[in-house]
Formats: C-alpha cells, structure tokens, sequence
C-alpha cells in the first residue's frame, strides 16, 4: 500500500461538506434536504454574464494570462474605482481560481512552514486547510457570541505575536458570523500592522451584502498599509456564480504582488470562461446588487426572528454577509447536525446545517454552535426553522437532555 503524506493525514475535513455523504443517504431515502449548511445562494446569476458565456464566438478556449486577462482585469480597476480606490490600476490584480486560490497565494507568498498566522475566531473553515497544505500555524484571538462576535481587544492580538508572525487574517463582513468591523476596529488592526511590520489579509468577497444602512470598510481605506495588505475578493457570493471558480487577490504592494505572480505562473492560468462571465457581470450591475441585497436583508430578518422565538437558541443578527452563527440547546452539534441526516425528518423532510466545531481552533468552542446559511427562499427558510425546532425537542427527548 502507498504511503499518505502526512500533510494528507492532518488536513482537517471541511465542516460544511463533510456530512454531505449522510445527505446523499438521506435523499436516496426519498428525504428532502433543505440545504442551511453551505453558502450556495438560490438567486440567479446576472443575465449579462449567462448570455456572455452561451454567445460567446471563441473558436478556441485557449490558455488566460497568467495574472488573468485584461479584459476582467479592467473591469475589476473600473470596480474598485466606483469604490473609491482610484488609484488601483490593472497591474494590482492577481485573477484566481476562486478566492481560495487568492487565499492559498497570500499564504504562500508571505509565509514559509512553521510561519503563524492570527485569525480571529470563528472563522471561516478552510483557513484551516489552507494553512495547513503549507505547514503554517493559525494562531487564534477568540470572539464569543455573546459580545455578537466583536473584534476582541487589540491586547488580545499583541499577546499573539511573535517572530514568526506574518500575518492576521479577517473576513470582513465575516464568515461564519456576518460581523461587519468597524473602521475603529480596522484601524487598530493597520496600526499593529506598521508596528510589527506584518501583512493584513483581508478576505472581503461579502462587500455589498451588508445591511441596515451599513456600509463596509476595506483594508484599502488605509492608505498607510499600502506595503502590508493583500485584499481577497471573489465573485461568487457577489454575483450568485460560485461554480464560475473566480476571484482574485489584489494589494498595492509591488514586492507582494510579484512573488504572488510567480505562484499564478506556476499554476498556469485563470478559468476563460469564468473570467469572460465575471467580466460580464459587472458591466451595469448596480440594480441586481440592490435587489439582491434587500432580498438578503428580508431572509436575514425573517430567519433571526424565527431561531430567537425556538426555546434555548441565541441567534446575534448578522450585520453582513449572509450567514447567522446559532447557538442551540444540545450537547454536541456534530452528532446533532448528523443526527438530522440519519435519523430525523418530519413528513419526509429534514434540514442540513454546518456544525461550527471546525470554524475554531479548539473544537470545544463550537461545539453547541452551528452555521445557517440565509441563501434559501423565505417559504423554505420558515419551513426549515420548523423542522429544526421539531428535531430540536425530539433529540431532547431522544437522548434525555
């Protein structure tokens, strides 16, 4: 038998996908899924970039450039200008096989094996296994659900930093949580940059869906950390086409922005099509951002209201994204979430949800926490808030809790 790397052997499996084989079981036995469990929005994706893809005239789907083709690459520049940030140009911009090969390029560019990285906690899932296919050591600050997921203090991060620090990492507005930072928060964040000489990451692929009159603040509206911040972005959740696998990392820092061009080389090249719908998407897409938008912050609230009115459930209202970190009355949300598949439905239907042991670096921390996903019609969205109240009282009485 081959021997497995140990690489291979310490990845951490993906909390959202890994009870995927007990929904598949669970659909075989004619069981119908709501699916609260992954960011998948059931919105469609913008007409202009379906028609982009279906009427296109290639006669070849050759390779992209590298650093992704000028054509996306101009409409990102347009983009962020509307943002604000005008003096970005083409050359700022790394195009990706989706915001995790943005993510696996910052890490790769900036950190060798056994390099730290600080994230605050909960976060998003894969950073885990990002940092692990490199060997790099995440280093975690925990916020709680009581403060509704707040920065923790500054001291709390210094206390972090060592010699082999070379970044902190954030997800502004924040998966899993929806937690939107505020520019007090960001500031105190650029400030240990400069004085530690390390990189933000700023993964901010949720930028429009934040909500009650919120606006978010970049990492680029810090004009002092040119030289230490890599933005993460991505046009999946924006644009209802996560399968398109585009995103892209972008930073004003020419030393970051060359190492990372040798990681794009070495990997070839940006999915075509994918670039050729991207860049469709933005041409005149201010209307679909806003209806999208007021579709989301409708969901959110109908969702919060409802998990807050289920005895022994604490639900913060996210302020971003479209993500709601749930705290429930069980003993272990793993063998809950589980349970639900295997065992629970209720007139042959059941929900799935995103156990949150895996979005901290102690498991424990998690362990009554789950991830629900707002990216289902409001009639489903009901629908699944009573069955998992009904699952909720039935485990009780299953297990005697």
């Amino acid at each position: 038998m081959p021997t497995i790397s140990q690489r291979a052997q310490n990845m951490p499996p993906s909390p959202v996908r890994k009870l995927v084989p007990y929904a598949l079981e669970a659909k075989k036995r004619g069981i119908k899924v709501y699916h609260l469990n992954i960011g998948q929005p059931d919105i469609e994706t913008p007409q202009s970039a379906l028609d982009a893809v279906k009427e296109n005239d290639l006669k070849i789907f050759e390779y992209a450039l590298s650093e992704g083709n000028i054509e996306y690459r101009s409409a990102l520049k347009n983009y962020y200008h509307t943002l604000g940030f005008t003096d970005l140009t083409t050359d700022n911009f790394i195009v990706t096989n989706g915001g995790s090969e943005a993510l696996n390029f910052a890490l790769s560019t900036l950190c060798d094996a056994d390099d730290e990285v600080i994230i605050p906690e909960p976060y998003y899932a894969n950073y885990n296994g990002f940092a692990s296919t490199f060997n790099v050591k995440v280093v975690a600050v925990t916020s709680t659900i009581e403060t509704g997921f707040a920065l923790p203090p500054v001291e709390e991060f210094e206390k972090k930093i060592t010699p082999k620090t070379k970044a902190i990492l954030i997800c502004n507005p924040g998966n899993p949580t929806g937690y939107l930072y505020t520019r007090e928060e960001l500031q105190k964040l650029a400030d240990m940059a400069l004085k530690y000489d390390i990189v933000i990451i700023s993964d901010e692929v949720y930028r429009e869906y934040v909500y009650d009159g919120k606006q978010q603040i970049s990492m680029f509206d810090f004009p002092e950390i040119a030289e230490n911040c890599i933005i993460i972005d991505s046009e999946s959740k924006r644009y209802s086409m996560c399968g398109v696998r585009i995103g892209c990392l972008i930073t004003r820092s020419k030393k970051i922005h060359d190492a990372a061009m040798l990681f794009a080389q070495a990997r070839l090249s940006p999915v075509l099509l994918g670039q050729i719908a991207a860049a469709a998407a933005h041409v005149n897409d201010s209307d679909y951002i806003l209806k999208v938008r007021a579709e989301y912050t409708h969901r959110r609230n109908v969702l919060v209201d409802l998990l807050n009115g289920i005895p022994g459930v604490i639900c913060p209202k996210p302020k971003g994204a479209f993500y709601c970190a749930v705290e429930l009355p069980v003993d272990d949300t793993d063998k809950f979430a589980q349970w639900l598949l295997e065992h629970y439905s209720h007139n042959k239907e059941t929900v799935m949800v995103a156990p949150m042991s895996g979005f901290y670096s102690d498991p424990e921390l998690g362990r009554k926490q789950v991830r629900i996903a707002y990216v289902l019609k409001e009639e489903d969205l009901r629908r699944s808030v009573e069955l998992l109240n009904d699952a909720l009282q039935k485990y009780k009485i299953e297990f005697k809790l």
